[in-house]
């Protein structure tokens, strides 16, 4: 998919939500810049690991629930029952 986007006055480019989304992409990771001849690729360096804090901060920003809060007793519940139906298997 290609998308388009101007560069302010800074030399900041801002990368489509919808891009970042797919790419996994959040505020505060580092990208490696990759000139060519006419064109600049942007991606994550590669090699780099991330500790467990950082993945559960990613994926937070990625997937945050906006809806009303569910307890644990709801989610147990709704579990148990989700397991009690008959499965299909065709």
């Amino acid at each position: 998919m290609n998308a388009f986007t101007k560069m302010s006055g800074k030399g900041q480019v801002v990368v489509p939500k919808d891009v970042r989304h797919r790419l996994g992409w959040a505020s505060g990771d580092d990208l490696e810049v990759i000139e060519g001849a006419d064109f600049v690729t942007l991606r994550r360096p590669r090699g780099k690991t991330l500790t467990v804090d950082e993945a559960v901060a990613r994926l937070r920003a990625l997937y945050r629930h906006e809806g009303p809060s569910v307890s644990l007793e709801q989610m147990r519940a709704d579990a148990e029952e989700a397991a009690s139906e008959p499965y299909d298997r065709r």
